[in-house]
């Protein structure tokens, strides 16, 4: 008589999901950016809250649908203040120069920091946890770029071939990093999502019945 080998159920949807799913929104916002001749902070914000909210979304599903019960408190912890942040963003009576380096820091320095403390904390234990890591650096170095900015900045300046002036400012500068940004992580995350991950470890393979065994089983 034959045994019934019981396998726990698989989830439909992944981290890696999530990975390709943020891949692919910061793709976008870094292609508006790049493709926009206006890099005024109503672009620039207009871009970051739909950039944010969807990112956001993707952290916020994944909860349910991803990470198991005790593994959820990452993707709240960053998705809520991106959320909130987003949805300022998205307030067109509020759009502004002073608005676009305040929102944008604050949520960099913030999220950043807990994304990389929370792949500091579970480096030892979670695969994934490398990526975490370098998302919540990048996402740091975003918010210490755009305090190194001067937002009232602006500069004049001529080219020749065109025949044209051109005026570079503080918010042209800022919504440029934060374009800069969207295209390494997009790249980054596109990578990790795409990448081979381990299935299963040395006990499972342990601990899996061989061909003589079965045998025996039916002996």
């Amino acid at each position: 008589m034959s045994s019934t080998v019981s396998a726990s159920p698989t989830r439909t949807f992944e981290v890696r999901h999530v990975q390709l799913a943020r891949a692919l929104f910061a793709a976008m916002a870094a292609l508006m950016v790049t493709f926009s001749p206006d890099h005024s902070a109503e672009v620039g914000l207009a871009v970051f809250s739909g950039w944010a909210i969807a990112t956001a979304l993707v952290l916020l599903l994944s909860v349910w649908l991803v990470h198991p019960a005790g593994e959820r408190a990452a993707a709240i912890a960053i998705g809520v203040p991106t959320l909130v942040a987003g949805m300022v963003a998205g307030l067109p009576g509020l759009r502004s120069t002073t608005l676009f380096f305040v929102l944008v820091i604050a949520w960099a320095l913030l999220t950043g920091f807990l994304e990389l403390l929370i792949g500091t904390r579970r480096r030892a234990t979670d695969e994934y946890a490398r990526d975490a890591i370098l998302i919540g650096a990048l996402t740091l170095a975003l918010g210490v770029g755009l305090l190194l900015v001067n937002p009232a900045y602006s500069l004049e300046y001529f080219i020749t071939e065109a025949r044209q002036s051109f005026v570079l400012t503080g918010i042209t500068i800022g919504v440029g990093l934060f374009g800069g940004y969207a295209a390494v992580i997009a790249v980054f995350l596109g990578i990790a999502g795409f990448s081979p991950r381990r299935e299963s470890g040395p006990a499972e393979v342990a601990a899996a019945p061989t061909g003589t065994d079965a045998a025996g089983e039916h002996a």
